[in-house]
């Protein structure tokens, strides 16, 4: 096991590789399934880690983008993301770390405050998305609450 390396291996012409963390394997699939759904003039491959650091293997491809998925209803997502990052080098947070925060849009079941994955995404310098999963169409909003386009 080791820490993930950003330049490990060479980038492939016209392919992504996407590494989504979660420790919730229902809430990774469904993320996996929709970002899978849309056509691309590029190969997009995701992966799924319920945690990290993942097994050392030669096979492995080279990941592109790790997006730690943070549930606001379970303290213990947070709690395993914030050990996650740890198996993570630190050229990894130019550019190819996101946090994606699920469970916004029910702000009186959250155990977790915005305000504390907001200072997390702000500490290691990395986008922050919401999303709540809960309706059909996925609203994804930055850190100051704005739509993304």
């Amino acid at each position: 096991m080791s820490v993930l390396r950003s330049m490990d291996k060479l980038p492939d012409l016209n392919r992504a590789t996407v590494l989504l963390v979660s420790t919730e394997d229902a809430l990774l699939q469904q993320l996996a399934e929709s970002m899978l759904k849309d056509d691309c003039a590029s190969e997009l491959r995701v992966h799924l880690a319920n945690s990290l650091p993942l097994p050392s293997n030669v096979n492995r491809p080279r990941i592109d983008l790790i997006v730690f998925v943070i549930n606001l209803h379970s303290k213990y997502s947070l709690q395993k993301v914030e050990e996650f990052l740890q198996h993570v080098d630190s050229s990894f947070f130019l550019g190819k770390v996101c946090f994606l925060v699920t469970g916004a849009g029910r702000e009186s079941h959250c155990s977790v405050h915005q305000n504390t994955v907001i200072k997390l995404a702000h500490t290691y310098r990395s986008p922050l998305l919401f999303c709540d999963l809960q309706s059909e169409c996925l609203i994804l909003t930055s850190t100051d609450h704005r739509p993304c386009l």
